[in-house]
């Protein structure tokens, strides 16, 4: 008969969690977002407005030509790219829908987000949650 001896585990200070510090994250905002409702103005004159709208597409233009390019070689790092391209997809038809003039500017955002930005953002979706083949 062997005798081993027990184990000891160092004591370790406790750490948040990031599945604890995300939920609280998620919760924090909510009561956050009934303040925005009641204090943000209706409108608001934007300086840099074009800039924005560039940047924003100019990342749509790299996740979607990258998750592409990934995918054409069968890369598993093609899924977390597509991830965020889903989200910036979505992200985008909802800015370019609540943000535009009414009439013919909100007519071509709904048309290009149920058009376009919607179902990429279902192919990048798709992607993004299929096993990678090895």
């Amino acid at each position: 008969m062997t005798l081993v001896a027990p184990r000891f585990r160092a004591r370790r200070t406790p750490r948040l969690r990031p599945a604890t510090l995300l939920t609280g994250a998620g919760l924090a905002l909510l009561p956050w977002m009934v303040v925005l409702a009641k204090t943000l103005p209706q409108t608001a004159e934007v300086s840099n407005w074009s800039t924005a709208w560039i940047g924003l597409d100019a990342l749509l233009a790299a996740g979607l030509t990258g998750t592409g390019l990934l995918l054409g070689r069968h890369d598993p790092r093609a899924a977390p790219l597509a991830a965020a391209t889903a989200a910036l997809l979505v992200a985008d038809a909802w800015f370019d829908v609540t943000t535009s003039a009414p009439g013919g500017a909100r007519a071509t955002a709904l048309a290009l987000a149920v058009c376009a930005e919607l179902p990429l953002a279902a192919v990048c979706a798709a992607v993004a949650t299929r096993r990678p083949v090895l």
